[in-house]
């Protein structure tokens, strides 16, 4: 995933991202020896590695695309792994997790 016009939107992400993306817009899937297949472009992702989480989150620009409204639909799409995230961390060892005042038991 990179925008319109492509090789200036390729460009433009050189320069501006500050780390690579790693499996963030790449694709994912798999292909059987019974002719199945499964394939995704992979647009929201967290990654955990060294015990460190990271996640990517973003959307493509398009030559009609409204760049206003891809930037709010991109902060909904990480304020979501974002909060997920938060409520991995809240886990307790013993199996609960603390959401405000209310428990809940995991299963």
């Amino acid at each position: 995933i990179t925008g319109a016009p492509k090789i200036r939107a390729m460009q433009i992400i050189e320069e501006i991202e500050t780390v690579r993306r790693g499996v963030y817009t790449g694709a994912l899937g798999y292909i059987s020896f019974t002719s199945m297949m499964d394939l995704s472009i992979v647009i929201r992702t967290i990654v955990l590695q060294d015990g460190i989480a990271c996640f990517h989150a973003g959307g493509g620009i398009v030559a009609d695309s409204d760049p206003e409204a891809e930037y709010e639909e991109t902060l909904v799409k990480a304020r979501a792994l974002a909060e997920t995230l938060a409520l991995i961390e809240a886990v307790s060892a013993d199996g609960r997790i603390s959401m405000g005042v209310a428990q809940w038991q995991t299963r």
